[in-house]
């Protein structure tokens, strides 16, 4: 689209984004991502481990118009999870039915809005989904800075939220970058990491994350990586746990599609040994659990009653 927007648009479609329910949101002018010479040096170094997805979209990583041809600005959000929770065997995120859904749905009706408000626009919502970096377009969008367990950290919310984008095929006016970092020379969440996967702040080796231990990664545990897994059985939290801005500023979900189901807050282990493919689709098919399939949960809690006794 080519025309002037009606003054005041971006405020419009940033208070149209809170009312839909998310927490933060910001602009960016899609481009060269900032961090694309960390992204490319981390790939290189082989810490994405086995996500060979990483290295099949670095092209289209490396500048966030190619994705979409025409695409030219973004509206980058947040919604917050809830880092309230207990921590347990299950990471926080992956306590309810999956998120993609819910923001999807929520980015598309906003695209609506905006063809209500301009006529013919086009546009692609981005969650977690696509070869784009999102997380250097909510810095540049102003929403947060790189904590050093590199995952954005927002002043006001901490770090337990969703991330997602709207990309539009006309131009916004862009949110000033998010400018200070804030982890000052706080060290806590790379001292609290189990298995000592952060090789340098802001430098995330996958290959020793519970997360991708317990997730991303396929085939059966080595006895090192059982070992890693401690007593998670999907995800982990432990990075965010410690970090100041979380203890300070996390606060429950309101989002009601995000509320935790019991079984997904104190899983039985036992019970999953047992179970049939069938089976898992029909009580965990529409969570994160479904990632990491069957087999994944049932290694993964080998490892769980292996280190802990947990059943």
């Amino acid at each position: 689209m080519s025309r002037p927007l009606p003054t005041g648009f971006e405020h419009r479609l940033k208070t149209q984004a809170y009312a839909a329910g998310f927490d933060l949101t910001g602009i960016a002018t899609l481009g060269t991502p900032d961090s694309i010479g960390q992204f490319d040096a981390w790939l290189a170094r082989g810490y994405h481990g086995e996500m060979a997805y990483l290295e099949r979209g670095a092209e289209l990583r490396r500048d966030t118009r190619r994705p979409v041809e025409g695409m030219v600005s973004a509206l980058v959000v947040a919604l917050n999870y809830g880092g309230t929770q207990p921590a347990g065997l299950i990471s926080r995120y992956a306590r309810f039915s999956d998120y993609h859904r819910v923001m999807w749905d929520k980015l598309d009706a906003l695209l609506t809005w905006a063809q209500g408000e301009l006529g013919e626009v086009k546009g692609r919502s981005f969650v977690d989904s696509g070869p784009v970096l999102e997380r250097d377009l909510a810095h540049r969008a102003g929403l947060g800075w790189f904590g050093k367990n590199t995952l954005l950290i927002n002043p006001k919310l901490g770090s337990f939220f969703f991330l997602g984008a709207l990309f539009l095929d006309f131009a916004l006016e862009a949110d000033s970058p998010f400018a200070s970092d804030h982890c000052g020379s706080c060290t806590a969440c790379l001292d609290a990491c189990p298995t000592q996967a952060f090789v340098a702040p802001r430098v995330l080796d996958a290959r020793r994350c519970i997360s991708y231990l317990t997730i991303e990664l396929k085939g059966p545990h080595t006895p090192e990586q059982a070992a890693m897994v401690g007593g998670h059985l999907f995800g982990c939290d432990i990075c965010q746990d410690v970090c100041p801005w979380n203890m300070k500023f996390s606060r429950p979900a309101t989002e009601p599609a995000f509320m935790p189901r019991p079984e997904l807050v104190e899983p039985e282990l036992r019970a999953f040994a047992s179970m049939d493919d069938a089976t898992f689709k029909a009580r965990f098919g529409d969570t994160p659990l479904a990632r990491a399939k069957l087999v994944g949960i049932k290694r993964n809690a080998a490892a769980v009653v292996g280190n802990t006794r947990i059943r």
